[in-house]
């Protein structure tokens, strides 16, 4: 279980701004190279994922300031301070205890109401 290795506040952290390990993934790297143009297009080859799905884990990150983005690039740069502690936190657990903070991360209840707001007809449909 991730209680040995996860601090509480670290903990909360996870379940209120991280969705995805995709989302953990893009942290290392954006951290990695904080200097470097990341945009949707250059992450998703380095994750090998989807575009789509590295654009959505990026604009979740951008909307829990654990990044800014401005004109498409993403960057640590103008992050709260305090985010930025968290990241480090995490990403130093997550590098020792991977398996136990992806548990953690999938254990959150998944967003249902996106997937069935596809389903809703709109007017013009």
């Amino acid at each position: 279980m991730a209680d040995h290795y996860v601090s509480d506040e670290l903990r909360g952290f996870i379940l209120k701004r991280i969705d995805s390990v995709a989302q953990i993934e893009a942290l290392l790297l954006i951290r990695s190279n904080p200097r470097s143009q990341w945009n949707a297009a250059r992450l998703a080859r380095r994750l090998y994922i989807g575009e789509p799905e590295a654009a959505e884990a990026l604009s979740r990150l951008c909307a829990s300031e654990l990044l800014t983005c401005t004109d498409e690039v993403y960057r640590l740069e103008g992050v709260p301070e305090q985010n930025l502690k968290l990241i480090e936190q995490l990403l130093g657990v997550y590098s020792r205890h991977l398996i136990p903070i992806t548990n953690l991360v999938h254990s959150k209840p998944r967003r249902i109401g996106s997937f069935a707001d596809a389903f809703k007809f709109r007017k013009g449909s």
